[in-house]
């Protein structure tokens, strides 16, 4: 089968003679027709995340259709259309046994401990997949596992703050899907910040109300013509640097909320003070529980979230192309989608 494989820190191989995988007893093999690439994904190319070990398939965002079923599998049928969530827990571990099943002690995610969708076929455990709607595009339920993960940090984000004039910064996947899913919560205004202007261009046109370029504009001068008296309750920081860390904090009003979700480094150095005197509650989201996959999942087939005006597709076959323009900045959409060679999308 064809299949593109990351071999080493920012290398990536397209073959067309990988064995295709034979599922489990327990375990359904997926024809994919579409995949996306992640944030993290970029991060695992450039050899900076520890979980992903070359050779691997990476891919666990994607839509395919139902290819066979072990020998233990009932409910589904061949060519049935279906989504996987990716992330699997134990149950058994003291986050599980509370119900926080996304920070189970042991998670696996396919295509991080197991080959994963940046392939024609990929095996996943059966409880992992989700029919959806023939009809439904196959790019669009790619963008289920992101959204999960926009849609829990940004509700979780505006649990205390209904209304609220929401800043997203960063105008990449998860930024942008936090900002439309902003919009479905109520937010008032939603402004996006990038240091790109044809990101800011295409986040104007299905996201964002307004927006600002912190490297041409000052941003609490900016955001205050926007906002007003009103000023910010909800910051949700999609990029995870230190300026961005650092204006959150200068830019929250008292007794707002600010939600990290955004993974670019590590050690960052914050105004401590400023926050307990603010009340300034902040939080972290790394990823999503079986509902918010569900959730999301209803929002794209009814529409209420598409991919429309600010992704592109490539074939499969360009993947390592696709890495090398992610990581230089040559890319202006905010996401990109893998098309497989015969898939149809």
């Amino acid at each position: 089968m064809q299949a593109l494989v990351w071999t080493a820190p920012e290398k990536m191989e397209y073959t067309e003679s990988m064995a295709k995988p034979v599922p489990l007893e327990d375990e359904v093999l997926i024809r994919v027709e579409a995949v996306g690439i992640c944030g993290s994904e970029i991060e695992g190319y450039l050899g900076h995340n520890s979980l992903r070990v070359p050779p691997l398939v990476m891919g666990h965002e994607f839509c395919g259709r139902i290819e066979e079923t072990g020998s233990r599998v009932t409910g589904f049928t061949a060519g049935q259309k279906a989504v996987v969530n990716p992330l699997r827990h134990c149950g058994v571990c003291v986050s599980c046994r509370k119900g926080r099943t996304q920070l189970c002690a042991t998670r696996k995610i396919v295509g991080i401990h197991r080959p994963g969708a940046f392939g024609e076929f990929v095996a996943v455990p059966a409880a992992s997949v989700l029919p959806v709607p023939d009809d439904m595009d196959s790019f669009r339920a790619s963008l289920s596992e992101p959204l999960a993960c926009s849609l829990r940090a940004t509700r979780r984000a505006m649990l205390r703050h209904p209304f609220a004039n929401v800043v997203v910064f960063g105008a990449g996947g998860i930024g942008i899907l936090c900002a439309k899913t902003a919009k479905l919560l109520g937010a008032d205004r939603v402004i996006m910040l990038d240091t790109q202007d044809e990101r800011l261009r295409i986040a104007a046109q299905v996201a964002a109300d307004e927006t600002v370029n912190p490297r041409s504009t000052e941003i609490k001068e900016a955001l205050a013509g926007i906002v007003g008296e009103k000023g910010v309750d909800v910051v949700i920081d999609a990029a995870g640097f230190q300026p961005t860390r650092s204006s959150a904090m200068s830019i929250a009003n008292p007794g707002g909320t600010i939600m990290n979700v955004g993974l670019g480094i590590d050690d960052t150095v914050l105004p401590i003070n400023v926050q307990i005197r603010g009340e300034i509650e902040i939080l972290g989201s790394f990823c999503y529980n079986q509902q918010d996959f569900r959730d999301a999942v209803d929002l794209l087939a009814n529409g209420r979230i598409t991919e429309e005006g600010w992704t592109e597709v490539r074939p499969l076959s360009d993947g390592d192309g696709a890495f090398r323009d992610l990581v230089n900045g040559r890319v202006k959409s905010g996401k990109i989608f893998l098309r497989v060679d015969g898939g149809k999308a």
